[in-house]
């Protein structure tokens, strides 16, 4: 069976089902809601079959949950094509997700964008022959304070910029994955220098008494 998503034929499989586990979790969701509104659970657990099948919904995972919540299979397919976090066709390994809002590109995004291009050998859309990186761009990833922002799968590597972008793509060519968060060793959201508050209290810049 196959299927089309954005002109792009893909190979669809031909059955799937919610690990024990996840099935578990699924449940403990759709319990959360009034007895007639099940289909309220519809976005999680479409993001948990998202996230068990190599980060992409096929049409069957979509037809399950849709058995699950008692909705017409039209319904789930109506949420999943609306909603641009759902992956309707295989993705890489790495799923990178460059943000390219306001506070992002200011902060010089575009740098980052053309760092992938460049390192990967593909364009916007485009996945590594390999399989292992799939680039897009997207709208806000809502850690605006520490920009420009890449996001890979659900993790975020903040206060990029093309050479920093180059040596996390080179980490994760070699399966190593780096700690999220800052990539300068920004604290949290921090001044870039370190905290700047209190230093007159008689406080160091972590709090306590100098």
């Amino acid at each position: 069976m196959s299927g089309e998503h954005d002109d792009v034929v893909v190979e669809q499989p031909k059955s799937f089902e919610f690990t024990a586990e996840n099935l578990e979790r699924a449940k403990a969701i759709i319990a959360k809601y009034p007895e007639g509104r099940e289909a309220s659970a519809v976005l999680p657990l479409l993001y948990i079959a998202q996230k068990q099948h190599q980060n992409w919904v096929p049409r069957v995972a979509m037809d399950y949950v849709a058995g699950l919540l008692g909705m017409a299979p039209i319904r789930v397919y109506e949420v999943a094509t609306f909603y641009t976090m759902f992956n309707l066709k295989p993705v890489g390994t790495y799923f990178l997700q460059v943000c390219r809002t306001t506070s992002c590109w200011l902060r010089g995004s575009d740098a980052v964008t053309e760092a992938c291009k460049r390192k990967l050998g593909i364009d916007l859309g485009g996945t590594t022959p390999d399989g292992k990186f799939t680039l897009v761009e997207v709208e806000c990833l809502g850690a605006c304070v520490n920009a420009p922002v890449l996001q890979v799968h659900d993790d975020l590597y903040e206060d990029l910029d093309a050479r920093l972008t180059e040596d996390l793509l080179d980490s994760l060519a070699r399966g190593v994955v780096p700690p999220k968060g800052s990539m300068i060793g920004r604290q949290t959201s921090a001044p870039v220098g370190g905290p700047d508050t209190l230093l007159t209290l008689g406080l160091d810049g972590d709090g306590h008494a100098a």
